[in-house]
């Protein structure tokens, strides 16, 4: 409500009650919690003993649930859940809870104001708020009189959240169930806030074609957040389209002319979208840009938060989601994600738990979640970026897939754009956990793209600990006799020498160049049918017995390491060269147990093949020379590296290199909008 002409002001709505689409018991817990919160101990009263951190993080990862579940018929709508008579249900849950410290830190609202209606007499709302520490505190409460509705309003200032803590609210029923039919959280902000935002989303795909199209339906068919669509475009860039995906009609009749479908080559991730970017910034209508997997499944209430916190941030801001695990829909993944500036490797923020499971233990249990995490990026499985960030520091970087979302993140935040990721705002994704993405075709994009990112953002000399760690980590790939992955990463380190402006040129090409060097090695020659290996035989059985799965102790390890690469210079038993020495699960090929092997086979993460590890120490020794020479080079040359990456990122990020790259696509392309097949 505008109250006067000079400093005007207008309620707006921040966030409100929400249920889950489907009534999915297996997402309830993100959104209602029946259970009570029993709060874990304080890392500063556990102290600095490390045996007494070990047992509290094991503690706090205990499970605190007791099996109190909700019936899904509970569930009367979207926003309406009933309570039943003598029972305590929480709100303060992931998608409910108020993240009250990331609307202080990052946004001009200064107060908010929750209102709460209730259907049915005796029934008590009770608020609370927790500190950054994670103790709670009673703030006010309101009880019903009659069996009618009733509404009630509660002033909540924002002032005590500096560092941290959240708003929820409870409800008890009292001698006959009660239905909480709403709960709104609002704040009066400058007149010229209260229109909010336009989206473009962004939606990269390749041969998902029933994924991507019911991702289109979850957000075509989600009434709230139609009015902020400005267009969804589909980067197609596989041979299995979406638009033959029997769910595409349903999903083209919910966006109609708001949906467009964008075919190119495969120009990995980083290529569709920044395909996506520059269609939005030519086009110029929208405010943000939002990037999305498509093997995603999507809390449409998550992008009307994330634009709503865009819309209100004090300055231009990226504002990312969360993902939590598809196939165990209750577990986040992160919190929130840094680039460690030593190692130059991503991580999860400091004093964070990853694969956190919200079913086993609740958020006001959970002391760790009420810190406000701060952030260096966030993955663009779910991103929003103002097209005025685009416009001011460019698109994605050529990368194909693989440290696009990271580089643009620090390369913002370095221009003076943050990044947040915003508690509330979620996806439901494969988890990277159920991936190995460092041995097959993707090591050199790995390897490449994060050499390539770490001379445009390290702060320290030659990357830190970045030449080192390489070199570490190809010697394990070389005494775990992953030739095929270690080669790879040598034709990353070559490419990246080669320079910056080779970037856009190899994009459409360097994949089938990778997958073809790499099938020349055994190692990479998968196979579905256990009987295409020859069986177990060697001719030395294990010392004693002994079962090598153990996980080693640090003194062994470091005894490991000095002697395997020694080890692989010998020449390897005849036997092994015909018969696998032993089957190993993908879980426990580490390089300290494979480098006592001199064959084995080997599965893969997915669980769907395998391959026939050989020991070759021909391929070892000129493998090691290469690895040795390369990193040298990259110690002598790195300040040179550096600053002709830095000089050039400006150029190869711009959209008038981009359109070049496109340039095949776009002028084959029909302006008229497609239709389903």
């Amino acid at each position: 409500m505008t109250t006067s002409p000079t400093g005007a002001t207008t309620t707006r709505l921040l966030q409100r009650q929400i249920l889950p689409l489907d009534r999915d018991s297996d997402v309830l817990a993100l959104y209602v919690d029946p259970e009570d919160a029993k709060l874990d101990a304080d890392k500063y009263e556990v102290g600095g003993n490390r045996s007494a951190k070990a047992l509290n993080n094991a503690a706090i990862r205990q499970s605190t649930s007791t099996g109190r579940a909700l019936h899904p018929d509970q569930i009367e709508s979207r926003t309406a859940l009933r309570v039943k008579s003598g029972d305590r249900l929480s709100f303060g849950t992931y998608f409910n809870a108020f993240p009250a410290s990331y609307w202080r830190r990052w946004t001009v609202v200064t107060s908010v104001t929750l209102t709460v209606t209730v259907r049915g007499g005796g029934a008590t709302v009770i608020v609370y708020k927790s500190m950054a520490r994670g103790n709670s505190q009673r703030v006010d409460a309101a009880e019903t009189t009659d069996a009618g509705s009733s509404t009630f309003s509660f002033d909540l200032t924002l002032k005590p959240f500096v560092d941290g803590g959240w708003y929820w609210y409870d409800v008890v029923a009292g001698d006959e169930d009660v239905v909480v039919e709403s709960a709104e959280w609002t704040a009066e902000v400058p007149a010229d806030r209260v229109d909010h935002g336009t989206v473009d989303i962004a939606i990269t795909t390749m041969n998902r074609p029933d994924f991507c199209a019911e991702l289109l339906v979850q957000i075509g068919e989600d009434e709230t957040l139609r009015p902020y669509l400005d267009t969804v475009m589909v980067m197609e860039q596989g041979s299995d389209p979406v638009t033959g995906s029997s769910s595409f009609p349903r999903a083209h009749e919910a966006l109609g002319g708001v949906l467009r479908v964008v075919e190119q080559g495969n120009l990995g991730g980083s290529g569709g979208y920044a395909r996506g970017q520059l269609e939005s910034v030519r086009k110029g209508t929208a405010t943000y840009t939002l990037m999305m997997d498509d093997d995603v499944v999507c809390e449409p209430e998550g992008i009307v938060r994330a634009i709503t916190f865009a819309d209100l941030a004090r300055r231009p801001t990226i504002v990312g989601g969360h993902m939590f695990n598809i196939y165990s829909r209750s577990r986040l993944h992160s919190f929130g994600e840094i680039v460690q500036p030593w190692r130059f490797w991503w991580q999860s923020a400091p004093d964070t738990h990853t694969d956190w499971d919200f079913g086993g233990r609740n958020l006001r249990s959970s002391r760790w979640l009420h810190k406000r995490i701060d952030v260096d990026f966030n993955g663009w499985f779910m991103c929003l970026v103002p097209r005025v960030v685009l416009e001011e520091v460019g698109l994605s970087l050529p990368l194909f897939i693989k440290w696009d979302d990271s580089e643009f993140g620090l390369r913002a935040k370095k221009a003076g754009f943050p990044t947040v990721t915003f508690p509330g705002a979620a996806v439901w994704h494969v988890p990277w956990t159920d991936k190995n993405d460092a041995l097959d075709w993707q090591a050199y994009f790995h390897h490449r793209n994060r050499l390539v990112a770490a001379l445009l953002h390290s702060v320290y000399p030659k990357g830190g600990r970045m030449i080192r760690e390489s070199l570490n980590h190809q010697v394990a790939h070389l005494v775990s006799m992953q030739y095929s992955t270690a080669e790879l990463r040598l034709l990353a380190m070559e490419d990246v020498l080669a320079g910056p402006h080779g970037l856009h040129e190899m994009l459409p090409t360097r994949l089938a160049e990778v997958n073809a060097l790499r099938k020349q090695f055994t190692d990479a020659q998968l196979q579905v049918d256990p009987d295409a290996f020859p069986p177990v035989r060697r001719t030395k059985p294990p010392r004693k017995g002994r079962d090598t799965s153990d996980i080693p102790g640090r003194l062994s390890t470091l005894i490991s390491a000095g002697l395997q690469p020694l080890r692989q210079l010998k020449p390897p038993r005849a036997l092994a060269q015909e018969h696998p020495e032993a089957e190993i699960r993908a879980m426990d090929a580490k390089w300290y147990r494979l480098g006592t092997l001199d064959s084995a086979v080997v599965s893969m993460n997915d669980g769907t093949s395998a391959a026939f590890y050989r020991r070759d120490p021909e391929k070892f020794r000129e493998l090691v020379k290469r690895t040795v020479e390369i990193h040298e080079r990259y110690r002598r040359e790195w300040p040179r590296l550096a600053e002709e990456y830095r000089a050039a990122l400006g150029e190869i990020t711009s959209p008038d290199v981009w359109e070049r790259t496109f340039a095949p696509w776009r002028e084959q392309e029909q302006p008229a909008q497609q239709e389903p097949r």
